[in-house]
């Protein structure tokens, strides 16, 4: 997660990932990188060079659209294909892959997971320090990113390769590394909420009647469609049904430890504490029975069940649901016309919330940016990756070239007209000078490089716009205003911060490869996880409490009978050595 704008899903899927590259007029030297923190000096004369960009992490699939296209095309002469494998079936469309011998020429992969660590092991992937390569053309993640790259090289190629870096690269200090908001916590129809008389809530439970209130508030959308509380989708699903696990999120709780694969297990961020996601009293079956309870009083989109996460987002951005876990999906709905009008979605928090945040990592985290073995280009792609490293190229890859949506005023940043209609993720048009098509579908659909948070070293600001100074100055809109008022604080992070409702998950360095499972264990977690996902979609849609109680016995059931206790022991023995990591921090 990382937090990265997800952006519009397009199902054109690529049928092929023979690389288009051309080794024709490579240049000997990166591109010079521009003083200003997002200008753009004219590129060398090249041959045009299309590259398949496997992105294990994507929601679109085609080619690179609009400005951000544009960029990458005046600069380094280059088209970027995407396939995104989690569309259509990541674990069956990566096996078909690394069959073909060619994963692409840049290959983003969403974890250390075992598919990054085959990928190695088959010699899928380019180490990066052959012939230099890295000496040569990585010369500013060698200066703005010195601990990823070595941190890969320690932990996954023994010492001497390189495969990858690792993105969010943040700097070395404590304390959480989100800006506003969190990727998650419990945002809520703010005006519906005070039309219904803002009433407390005290556990996640309690959020039911008072969204019961605000459906009967607000029974359409703006174009007619029923509302509900619950809008949800299945194909972000892994392990165990995504949706449902954010709630142990909210409870300071998550599926990964920092640098293990996910599992059966769920674990504290500050505290050497773990609970298995079938644990009767555990916060996954909670959760469960929370959405059964949902669903009974009419709070469930029924199609949720069948679903994808675009047709959840233009749901919410019509005003059809009522409650968003993720900030940045919401953003779809408070647009600054809604916002000026008093309509926006804003925290709501419950009294036992104890959000989970993640703290700066000058290792980056676990998703990796890699190159293909089989490119044919190696040079320029690593050009590429280096360029999204340098303080000019995140810039540039988040707003677009300088006069677009943002311009330098003595030497800090500040939105443009069209900035301020456009940002954060708005359907607004883009001339045709800077690529046309509109801000949204336009943006950087591969994935980001450093901490969105993070300083840049150019501008002094950090590259999050909402932390501008220029923006921190600027009058505020009725719903924040609103909400700033009654909350007494000036952002959701800021309000979870002084109330002490954060626990903070630090970045740690263990020397070593993440551990992997057994051929065994991988079996039964993949029949095990089907089963969970199966079951937590049925209960959730149960027709009654016997029903609902029936099918959780079965799930239980059969997970264990598949193995479920081998995984999440593994899980949590492997878990136990990571909180000794975490006290030498």
């Amino acid at each position: 997660m990382k937090k990265t704008a997800l952006t519009a899903l397009s199902l054109v899927m690529m049928t092929s990932l023979a690389a288009c590259s051309s080794k024709s007029n490579e240049a000997s030297s990166s591109p010079s990188s521009s003083a200003a923190a997002g200008t753009e000096a004219p590129a060398p004369a090249r041959d045009l060079l299309k590259l398949d960009v496997f992105s294990l992490t994507s929601n679109f699939s085609g080619a690179q659209p609009g400005w951000f296209a544009k960029v990458v095309k005046d600069k380094f002469n280059i088209e970027l294909n995407i396939i995104a494998p989690q569309l259509e079936g990541a674990d069956a469309k990566f096996s078909a892959q690394m069959a073909s011998g060619n994963l692409g020429d840049i290959v983003i992969f969403g974890g250390a997971d075992q598919k990054w660590q085959d990928a190695i092991k088959a010699g899928m992937l380019l180490d990066w320090t052959k012939d230099g390569l890295i000496d040569k053309y990585g010369k500013n993640m060698l200066q703005y990113a010195p601990k990823a790259i070595e941190k890969n090289k320690v932990n996954f190629g023994n010492g001497t390769s390189v495969y990858g870096i690792g993105i969010d690269v943040g700097p070395d200090q404590d304390g959480p590394s989100e800006a506003k908001e969190l990727n998650a916590h419990p945002n809520l129809r703010w005006d519906l909420y005070q039309k219904i008389g803002s009433p407390e809530i005290k556990t996640m439970e309690d959020y039911l009647p008072v969204l019961k209130k605000m459906q009967e508030a607000q029974p359409t959308s703006d174009s007619g469609r029923p509302t509900y509380a619950f809008s949800m989708w299945g194909d972000w699903d892994g392990n165990m049904m995504m949706h449902t696990k954010a709630w142990a999120i909210l409870h300071g709780f998550e599926e990964t430890d920092g640098f293990n694969p996910g599992g059966f297990s769920l674990i504290s961020a500050d505290k050497d504490e773990t609970q298995g996601i079938l644990d009767e009293d555990g916060l996954y079956l909670r959760a469960l029975k929370f959405y059964f309870d949902a669903n009974q009083m009419g709070l469930v989109d029924p199609d949720s069940l069948t679903q994808k996460f675009e047709d959840a987002t233009n749901k919410m951005k019509d005003g059809a649901t009522l409650f968003s876990m993720f900030s940045w999906q919401d953003d779809v709905y408070s647009t600054p016309e809604r916002l000026a009008e008093g309509k926006g979605f804003q925290l709501v928090p419950f009294k036992e919330e104890r959000n989970y945040s993640n703290g700066f990592n000058p290792y980056g985290g676990n998703s990796f940016w890699s190159i293909g073995s089989k490119t044919k280009s190696p040079e320029r792609v690593m050009e590429f990756i280096d360029w999204m490293y340098s303080p000019e190229g995140y810039m540039t890859a988040n707003y677009g070239v300088e006069g677009m949506v943002y311009e330098l005023k003595d030497g800090k940043p500040v939105l443009t007209e069209l900035g301020e209609k456009a940002l954060p993720a708005n359907d607004t048009p883009i001339p045709d000078e800077f690529g046309g098509g509109n801000w949204k579908d336009g943006r950087n659909q591969l994935t980001n490089s450093f901490k969105y948070t993070s300083v840049n070293p150019i501008t002094g600001e950090p590259y999050d716009y909402q932390l501008w100074s220029s923006q921190l100055a600027k009058p505020t809109n009725k719903v924040d205003e609103s909400w700033t008022k009654a909350m007494n604080a000036t952002s959701p992070k800021d309000y979870l911060e002084k109330n002490n409702m954060l626990a903070i998950q630090k970045a740690i360095f263990t020397g070593s490869a993440p551990v992997q499972y057994t051929d065994d264990l991988e079996q039964k977690r993949g029949q095990v996880s089907a089963v969970i996902r199966e079951f937590s979609w049925k209960m959730i849609f149960a027709k009654d409490q016997a029903e609902f109680d029936k099918l959780k016995k079965e799930m239980i059931e059969k997970a264990k009978g598949l193995g479920y206790d081998d995984v999440l022991n593994f899980n949590i023995e492997n878990n136990k050595k990571v909180f000794e990591f975490r006290k030498t921090k």
